[in-house]
């Protein structure tokens, strides 16, 4: 076996185990480190198929971002070591149906997919490139999905303001 192919099978064991255990764990600050783990592992995946650029927006915005402001949000409404309540059998049972529709749902599109390129229209994987794809507002452009996440990240950190500003209610006697 390769080096280059343990390295893979690390990466996925890290970031699948990380994911997995993100999701189990009834300690939300256990919970917020094991996704940053599992989206560290995504970013390794990344750098070993040598976009280096993907891996660096890979960390900077979601490692950098949205974790960061997952484990502000728990420390500023002072729940970071609270266990979470144990979940109902047939909330767990919903939540496994739904994962599997989602994995159905993507084993179906990429089954479906082809994946032969017309030769002559690669387009080498620099940082101009992707940069003029994701900016471009013609139909093959991501302008529009980039402006949707910039408003997604907007309403996670205005939740998160919000959650933080709730005063704990005083039991009273």
């Amino acid at each position: 076996m390769e080096g280059s192919v343990i390295i893979f099978y690390l990466l996925a064991a890290l970031t699948l185990v990380s994911g997995l255990l993100a999701v189990t764990t009834r300690q939300i600050f256990r919970a917020a480190i094991y996704l940053l783990f599992s989206l560290i592992g995504v970013a390794g995946l990344y750098f070993w198929l040598q976009y280096e650029f993907i891996a660096a927006v890979q960390i900077v915005v979601y490692v950098g971002g949205i974790v960061v402001l997952i484990i502000f949000s728990i420390f500023l409404t002072q729940q970071a070591g609270e266990k979470m309540p144990q979940q109902k059998l047939s909330r767990q049972l919903f939540a496994a149906l739904a994962a599997f529709c989602g994995m159905a749902l993507i084993l179906v599109q990429v089954y479906q997919h082809s994946f032969n390129s017309v030769p002559g229209t690669v387009i080498e994987p620099s940082v101009t490139n992707i940069g003029n794809q994701m900016l471009d507002t013609d139909s093959t452009g991501y302008a529009l999905p980039f402006e949707v996440v910039s408003i997604l990240l907007l309403a996670a950190l205005i939740g998160c303001i919000v959650i933080a500003l709730r005063t704990k209610q005083q039991p009273t006697n």
